[in-house]
């Protein structure tokens, strides 16, 4: 039966050409000026694809479109291939556009409209289909990791056309890794590595592998995975009091870090258990001790550990009297030694103040005895002195 339907199309087309040329050569040159125009079509694979050629001024000669295996699809409104996949869209002297949906890698091509004079005119127009690239997996991430390992994540995706791009992320700042591309038929398997010396500082870490694609717009791809890194516990003791007195209570905190955590810790003082058990109590990481007094007075020990390793500190208690705060007035000290400088500065200033004052005393008492000689007093001794030095200070000028 199909047979018989491609031999009858066949037939019909053969007898629609030979009409459409003996109407060709009756117009003459009139048909010489019509030519196809088609233009290219990129689309991703899934979607549909609208393949579309048009005729200016056309004089009612026959459009049809090809596939890239020059299987004749539509010939004007008549379906020539048994594929549900296409569909006519619009049919008319001046176009003819059809419709390819669920398109497929296969489907890519060039396709060919074909305008029926006499010689057939063409046009190509090629149609790209993008290979959406697949959800990512990271490969290579233990679980848990072990500080100070060297390991090896490895990101990748399949499917793409034209290859994918993968970008890595620790929680939100981009990282470089090392990506690998290979072909596989139409599509491109894409890989990217990425090396870490797995630290404390890791644990909680996010890393996100993205693949970026023309065919995912701004929708790229994702995958994340939580770094989990075991490690050795670190420990601190911090204090409630900055001096301790008698009477007070005073409570210590065991801060210890790590990972498995390292639950419970151990309380010790000066290398021994805790001697007073009623006024020492120990509730989780803290020590508190009621009611201090000289006795308490020593070396205490934090020490906490997990399966990695184990850690400590130390905190040394005083004690200190009550009444030493109290009867310690002002710092005499201190005081004493503000005074001390005081009188230094003002000494130094009355030292500098005494040279400068005699320095222009004795200016005052050589004026004078320059014009003492000739003067009956002082004042007229001062005045010739006053001239002689203008005098000198006239001879400078002359000599300059």
């Amino acid at each position: 039966m199909i047979l018989k339907q491609h031999l009858l199309f066949a037939l019909y087309s053969f007898c629609g050409i030979a009409l459409k040329v003996t109407a060709t050569k009756n117009k003459g040159r009139g048909s010489q000026g019509q030519f196809p125009i088609t233009q290219n079509v990129t689309v991703t694979q899934g979607e549909t694809a609208n393949m579309t050629c048009r005729v200016e001024h056309n004089d009612n000669t026959s459009l049809q479109w090809s596939n890239p295996a020059q299987q004749t699809l539509y010939f004007g409104d008549k379906k020539a291939l048994r594929d549900n996949r296409i569909e006519l869209v619009r049919a008319s002297w001046q176009e003819l556009t059809i419709s390819i949906s669920e398109v497929s890698l296969s489907d890519e091509g060039q396709y060919t409209c074909s305008l029926f004079t006499m010689p057939v005119k063409t046009a190509q127009a090629y149609l790209t289909v993008l290979g959406v690239p697949e959800k990512p997996e990271i490969d290579g991430l233990p679980k848990p990791a072990v500080e100070g390992d060297q390991i090896t994540l490895t990101c990748v995706t399949y499917g793409s056309k034209p290859a994918a791009d993968i970008r890595w992320f620790r929680n939100e700042k981009e990282i470089k890794g090392a990506k690998e591309v290979n072909a596989s038929g139409k599509t491109f398997t894409v890989r990217s590595s990425l090396q870490l010396q797995v630290d404390r500082n890791d644990d909680g870490v996010a890393y996100t592998c993205q693949v970026d694609h023309v065919s995912l717009a701004s929708s790229p791809q994702q995958a994340i995975e939580v770094l989990e890194v075991h490690y050795a516990p670190r420990v601190e003791i911090t204090h409630s009091l900055t001096f301790p007195q008698e009477g007070q209570y005073l409570k210590l905190e065991c801060v210890s870090k790590g990972n498995p955590s390292p639950d419970p810790v151990i309380w010790t003082k000066d290398g021994g258990e805790l001697p007073d058990l009623d006024r020492m109590i120990v509730e989780g990481r803290e020590l508190t001790i009621t009611s201090l007094n000289k006795t308490d007075n020593g070396t205490y020990r934090c020490e906490a550990s997990n399966h990695l390793g184990t850690s400590s500190a130390e905190y040394v208690l005083y004690v200190y009297d009550p009444n030493a705060f109290e009867q310690n007035g002002p710092d005499h000290a201190l005081i004493g030694g503000v005074v001390a400088v005081v009188v230094f500065v003002t000494l130094c200033l009355i030292i500098v103040l005494g040279r400068y004052l005699a320095r222009h005393k004795g200016t005052y008492l050589t004026n004078e005895a320059k014009g003492a000689d000739d003067a009956p007093d002082a004042d007229t001794a001062i005045i010739n002195a006053e001239g002689n030095h203008a005098h000198a200070e006239e001879k400078k000028e002359y000599f300059i």
